[in-house]
């Protein structure tokens, strides 16, 4: 059974204010909503996901080594070192069809959200002609830089709901040939947020058939792939084929090193794409300075940081299993480190986010705000809460104990 696409610019064309509220920014709508009220205890936010860990020791003599290299513009593609030092890690860290090229298949990114953004651009004017209005479908809930990207290309946005009832990653088999004949890009995030899901090995190798068959490109968002308590979540690029043509992955430093504010990633993947992303790239967008390349350099370089880190959510997971069990039908995620809380039987995601605030002081974000309405009139997220688990255990855990005992 065929899919019904939902267009963020087709859907409200009647209700102006809806549509701008579904435009905004899911932080600044929470925001608003909380404005009228105070916290009750002493505030514990969980609603953004700003790692705030420690950060790896190595940043400071890193800087300090290459501070001279502030003074001088940095280029668009990375300097060779921190292309080598990707190229390195996919291939130790992925079973990869063969080694990423340095030079022609990775380039520097300043943060993966730039990347998805500036990619959304780059496949609306490197793709093949189109049957039909040029589309980039997305995950839905899904992380508002999609969203963005596809309205700055120009292109429908093509909002595929993740449920309960298809494991929180789009179900590409209800995808029909009319839409994907029209299909400039698809994003795919995996764990995904807000719900943690991780693509299989099965499920990128439909997503690469599907993409070579109608010739559009997957943008594949991995940047929480290093936050897991079970198995290690793959890659799309392990199904690129030698050529790893129409795909393309995005890595951060913010989640697997603690750097959110440092602002270094990565895209990689295939070559042809790459060299057009990078002609734009070279004009529009913010380059890395060298420096920080130089941290990245050591930080791929390194793993140690990386499971000191994943223990510290592990250990957070562990409180959640214990003071959430099975209530408002949590599960613990396969990555990432967000908790997603189905609240629909306690008034809402609204109703919850406000109640937890004003009551318990802890600040979460209502699901309906991180998706947007189907052409059905469903909010994918609607009646959830997420959760991110950034905070340090002692304070996770007194929020998860306020929220049970405010929501019971």
């Amino acid at each position: 059974m065929a899919m019904t696409a939902s267009s963020g610019l087709a859907h409200g064309a009647g209700n102006v204010s809806a549509a701008g509220q579904a435009e905004r920014s899911p932080f600044a709508r929470t925001t608003e909503l909380l404005a009228p009220y105070q916290p009750g205890k002493p505030l514990i936010t969980l609603s953004l996901g700003e790692p705030q860990h420690p950060v790896p020791d190595f940043v400071g003599p890193v800087l300090a080594k290459h501070i001279a290299d502030f003074g001088r513009y940095p280029l668009a593609k990375g300097i060779e070192p921190f292309r080598r030092a990707v190229a390195n890690w996919l291939s130790s860290r992925f079973n990869l069809p063969r080694a990423v090229d340095p030079e022609t298949e990775v380039l520097v990114l300043n943060g993966s959200r730039e990347g998805l953004f500036f990619a959304a651009i780059t496949a609306s004017r490197f793709v093949g002609p189109r049957k039909g209005r040029p589309a980039i479908l997305m995950p839905n809930p899904f992380y508002p830089a999609y969203g963005a990207g596809a309205r700055a290309a120009g292109c429908e946005q093509v909002y595929l709901p993740t449920t309960v009832a298809n494991g929180f990653l789009p179900d590409l088999d209800s995808l029909d040939d009319a839409l994907l004949a029209r299909t400039v890009a698809i994003f795919i995030a995996s764990p995904a947020n807000p719900q943690g899901a991780v693509a299989s090995r099965d499920y990128f190798a439909r997503l690469k058939q599907l993409a070579d068959r109608f010739g559009f490109y997957v943008l594949s968002d991995e940047c929480y792939s290093e936050i897991y308590t079970r198995e290690a979540p793959g890659s799309a690029l392990e199904c690129a084929g030698s050529d790893l043509a129409n795909v393309i992955v995005f890595q951060s430093l913010s989640k697997r090193s603690n750097l959110p504010g440092m602002r270094v990633g990565f895209a990689a993947g295939d070559a042809k794409f790459l060299a057009a992303f990078h002609e734009l790239r070279n004009v529009a967008a913010p380059q890395v300075p060298v420096p920080l390349q130089h941290v990245a350099v050591a930080a791929y370089g390194d793993e140690a940081h990386v499971e000191e880190n994943r223990k510290l959510y592990r250990i957070k997971f562990d409180l959640a299993d214990q003071i959430l069990g099975s209530r408002y039908g949590y599960r613990r995620p396969a990555g990432g480190f967000c908790v997603w809380l189905d609240v629909s039987g306690h008034g809402g995601d609204e109703a919850a986010c406000v109640k937890l605030y004003r009551d318990a002081g802890v600040r979460v974000i209502p699901g309906s705000y991180l998706a947007r309405m189907q052409d059905d009139g469903s909010n994918p997220g609607a009646g959830y809460i997420r959760l991110a688990l950034v905070s340090d255990s002692e304070s996770t855990a007194e929020a998860l104990h306020r929220l049970v005992e405010t929501l019971d």
